[in-house]
């Protein structure tokens, strides 16, 4: 390898230890200020978001499943149960043709 190969890592190794740092002070700058709460409930805005972008542009029946796969979640608070009734739906919806 090349000394310039070298130097391309040798960045990419600081800029990922770079952005680390900066993650970890600006959480704990968060942490106290009056936003925390806003880390308390980032994991489900994340989750949230990729659902969301994930049922853009997709079928009726997909629309379908999701929202019975919501109702699930709401009325079980089970992961297994909520992929059961979304998958059985959206194949069931499949296979009648909708």
């Amino acid at each position: 390898m090349t000394g310039a190969h070298w130097a391309v890592i040798g960045v990419l190794a600081i800029a990922a230890f770079s952005i680390r740092v900066v993650g970890l002070i600006a959480g704990g700058r968060i942490r106290a200020s009056r936003h925390a709460w806003v880390l308390d409930e980032l994991p489900g805005l994340i989750v949230v978001s990729l659902v969301a972008a994930s049922l853009a542009g997709q079928p009726v029946q997909t629309w379908i499943a999701a929202g019975a796969a919501l109702g699930a979640a709401v009325l079980t608070n089970h992961v297994i149960a909520t992929m059961i009734v979304g998958v059985m739906l959206y194949a069931g919806l499949a296979m009648v043709g909708i």
